[in-house]
């Protein structure tokens, strides 16, 4: 049976080279980062200098960068450090965040007094800047501002520079999750005065498991997990070695090919939106998918112009024909009340059809997008 995997925004498939680097490391390098033996110290250069190499992509310095377990880590220690370190009793957010974000703000909520707005979203699916910065003149409190860069399930990306420039002018930090940003994208971090920011691994080809956490230098955040000391203090645990290393070069990778793969995925992307037109009348896509410059070229979420009876099987008859595909995202799979990304702003006859995202990769070839849109012709007739 062909397969076809258009799940990337979920977790992408880890790189050959990847492998082959985790594998060294394991077998080589068995020692404890935090013993002072010869082992220890070898496996803390190894450390040592994926933490300088990751910084080195982003114009960051070493220090900035904290490992830890993915994003969802990442994004909790520094939104509940906020709160706890730094004096924040405002959070700005929006109702289309990841729930690594969106759950974070509503215990700080419940257990800490925290105020919490929500910024309006346009019905593209966008953040609307005006509403954030009225929300900001009209905050009293110390307040950070938690937005991410791309959105997961339709793929709009957020003015960063627009927000920097709000967050300063209003004495408020600003924290982003770059999750599907990291890998994909150039970020310079010396030029974009971001407080913090979260990435994982497993979306630009490395392991699951390894993420990281940007932490502006003389922040004064204390750790959310507490032990050994590791992470220069900032985050306790033994290191998993063979994960950051890991790391470091799908980074290096994703880095080193990003142009020629950004070429292709976006091959990729407009073919399968211009098939999608052209074989099934009816459809709509959500988000700014339309706008190269306002969305990420590695996904699109599609709104089918199926019947309700229908709509429920759609994803199974997809999984039947050997396609992977997303309703909503995958951190969500098992809900049952669908996204809360498109609730936040679709109208009410767009809900009521099925919207699925495809995400994409430099693995894809517009051969399986023929194979896709035919499937969901047949599916559909």
């Amino acid at each position: 049976m062909t397969q076809v995997y258009f799940d990337n925004a979920a977790t992408t498939a880890i790189r050959p080279e990847v492998i082959t680097r985790m594998m060294e490391v394991m077998q080589d390098i068995p020692g404890n980062p935090s013993s002072t033996h010869a082992v220890g110290r070898k496996a803390k250069t190894v450390i040592e200098q994926a933490r300088k190499t990751i910084a080195s992509y982003l114009n960051a310095t070493p220090a900035e960068i904290i490992f830890t377990s993915g994003g969802t880590e990442a994004d909790n220690l520094i939104i509940n450090s906020a709160v706890r370190d730094l004096g924040v009793r405002h959070i700005i957010t929006s109702p289309i965040e990841h729930h690594a974000v969106l759950h974070v703000v509503e215990h700080l909520q419940s257990n800490y007094d925290v105020q919490i707005s929500m910024v309006a979203i346009k019905e593209c699916g966008s953040v609307d800047l005006d509403n954030l910065q009225t929300l900001l003149e009209s905050s009293s409190e110390k307040t950070l501002i938690s937005l991410m860069h791309i959105n997961n399930e339709i793929g709009n990306m957020l003015d960063l520079e627009v927000v920097c420039t709000l967050a300063k002018n209003h004495n408020a930090l600003f924290h982003s999750d770059m999750v599907q940003s990291v890998g994909h994208f150039d970020i310079n971090l010396s030029e974009l005065p971001i407080d913090f920011i979260a990435a994982a691994a497993h979306k630009f080809h490395g392991p699951k498991g390894i993420g990281f956490a940007f932490i502006r230098k003389n922040s004064k955040i204390r750790p959310l997990i507490f032990g050994g000391g590791q992470e220069r203090g900032s985050r306790a645990g033994t290191e998993p070695v063979h994960n950051i290393a890991g790391m470091e070069t799908a980074l290096t990778l994703a880095q080193e090919n990003m142009i020629a793969e950004r070429k292709h995925i976006e091959e990729i992307k407009w073919y399968f939106k211009e098939q999608l037109e052209n074989k099934i009348p009816g459809v709509h896509f959500n988000g700014n998918c339309h706008d190269g410059t306002k969305s990420t070229y590695t996904l699109l979420n599609v709104c089918l112009p199926v019947s309700s009876d229908k709509a429920l099987m759609l994803l199974f008859q997809l999984d039947l024909k050997g396609i992977a595909c997303s309703k909503g995202s995958a951190c969500q799979s098992g809900s049952d009340q669908g996204s809360h990304v498109l609730n936040a702003f679709l109208a009410k006859d767009k809900l009521d059809k099925p919207s699925v995202r495809f995400s994409f990769s430099h693995e894809n070839t517009k051969e399986e997008v023929d194979y896709v849109v035919d499937t969901l012709k047949q599916f559909m007739s």
